[in-house]
């Protein structure tokens, strides 16, 4: 087939969308390692994991070994709101770029949510709800994750509580009324609300928060309150399972044009964007049917894969969840304020972990001012208002893609775009007054974090 024919926006008809979930864990000679009770320093059983989670979401979160899992009918209903989404040859771009590369991303940012996350937000409240729970706690950091989560509990009429990161909180607070709109309590954390909020608050009265503090608050909401569970956006097996829809969806597309991507690219802060997109094409290479080159993107001021440590961590600063073996920056580690990219999640995948530990998965990070000029440019290229989170794998895209224009080579690069920005305009508006910094930890910050690994 010749380029020509090639649309600059690829959309599957409605028949053509994934019926199942791709669970890449089925397919890895090396398994992620087992989440640890924190008493024990054993194995969590399902029975343990199911005070917390969904039993639904702990069968999937422990099965290794099922390749793919049927999708239910109501979630396929809801996901035919917003789903097939587009993949976009991004014509524009390599144009201004002046690159031989042919690029393309799959966007996930046309729903009200804005994001890819609520592919996961309807498949855990749908769990929540078919369990007869009367709702969920969670908690979210930029904001992506608790619009998804309040969206999914308004359909399907189950009471959602939010915890947000303190300084997303009072940085975004459109997204906040998001959350509200749709029927969602949102706490700023750490709060006086909960035991762990106040010890954390106790021991530092000024700080800005992080994902591991909101996390320990959403699960001693949950574990205190009967009739809830606590769900989580990003990071865990089950999430990177809901989000495959993304990647099965992609190769679908790719497969129907004839399109086969060298190089697939994705920002990186738990893990589930790009565990999603990119687990039918790891597979592929897992089971030795063809060779890709993945690309992990992540900001320098949370830089887990790239100068983490691959260790057994807390996956929450209260220490009140379950141990996972992660690469990871110390469970009270803390992004400085100042950085506005998102990501900021302490640890990443166990998933992506493994595989970037066995050296599947290439990871580079960057600075949050070089991750904005991309999402300008993108914005003033391609139409788009990307995220800042997307904005990572834009970067390395045009990286990419420069690299073609300087050598020659006719390279497909492939990226996700998870979401749109529109949310995140005072961050954009620091880029744009030149007030934004580069923050990066030192070597003694991390290395101080790192002190407090839990030893086994």
């Amino acid at each position: 087939m010749t380029e020509t024919k090639i649309p600059y926006k690829i959309y599957l008809e409605e028949s053509e969308m994934p019926r199942t979930w791709y669970n890449v864990r089925a397919d890895m000679k090396i398994k992620p390692a087992p989440l640890l009770n924190p008493g024990t320093g054993k194995p969590c059983t399902a029975e343990q994991l199911g005070a917390v989670f969904c039993d639904e979401l702990v069968k999937q979160e422990l099965d290794d070994t099922t390749r793919e899992f049927e999708i239910p009918e109501e979630i396929l209903g809801f996901y035919r709101m917003y789903r097939p989404s587009p993949l976009v040859r991004a014509y524009r771009l390599e144009e201004k770029l002046d690159t031989p590369a042919k690029i393309y991303y799959k966007f996930e940012g046309n729903n009200t949510s804005g994001s890819h996350k609520l592919n996961s937000a309807i498949a855990q409240a749908y769990y929540a709800k078919q369990q007869g729970l009367k709702g969920v706690t969670t908690e979210t950091g930029a904001g992506q994750w608790g619009t998804a989560l309040s969206m999914a509990c308004a359909y399907l009429g189950l009471d959602c509580k939010v915890y947000m990161v303190k300084c997303s909180y009072e940085q975004k607070p459109f997204r906040r009324e998001v959350m509200r709109t749709y029927g969602a309590s949102v706490t700023p954390s750490p709060s006086m609300t909960t035991e762990v909020g106040r010890r954390i608050l106790a021991e530092d009265p000024d700080t800005t928060g992080s994902l591991g503090c909101a996390i320990s608050e959403a699960v001693e909401d949950a574990t205190t309150h009967e009739g809830y569970r606590y769900v989580l956006g990003s990071v865990l097996n089950q999430v990177l399972l809901h989000q495959s829809v993304i990647g099965v969806e992609t190769k679908i597309a790719m497969d129907k044009y004839g399109i086969v991507p060298d190089i697939i690219i994705g920002c990186a802060g738990g893990g589930s964007n790009l565990g999603g997109l990119i687990s039918p094409f790891m597979g592929e290479m897992l089971r030795g049917e063809r060779e890709y080159e993945f690309i992990a993107v992540e900001p320098a001021s949370c830089p887990s894969l790239t100068r983490g440590v691959f260790a057994y961590d807390f996956c929450d600063t209260g220490k009140v969840c379950p141990l996972a073996k992660m690469y990871t920056l110390g469970s009270g580690f803390i992004p400085s304020a100042n950085h506005a990219g998102g990501l900021r999640y302490h640890g990443m995948s166990p998933v992506l972990s493994e595989l970037y530990h066995e050296g599947l998965i290439k990871a580079r990070s960057v600075e949050q001012t070089k991750v904005f000029e991309a999402a300008e440019f993108f914005a003033r290229t391609e139409g788009i208002l990307p995220a800042p989170e997307s904005s990572h794998a834009i970067r390395a895209a045009i990286d990419e893609a420069v690299k073609c224009r300087e050598t020659g080579e006719d390279k497909t690069i492939l990226f996700g775009l998870t979401g749109t920005g529109y949310f995140d305009m005072v961050a954009y508006e620091k880029f744009n007054d030149g007030t934004m910094d580069d923050y990066i930890p030192s070597d003694a910050e991390l290395e101080a974090s790192f002190a407090q690994l839990p030893r086994f």
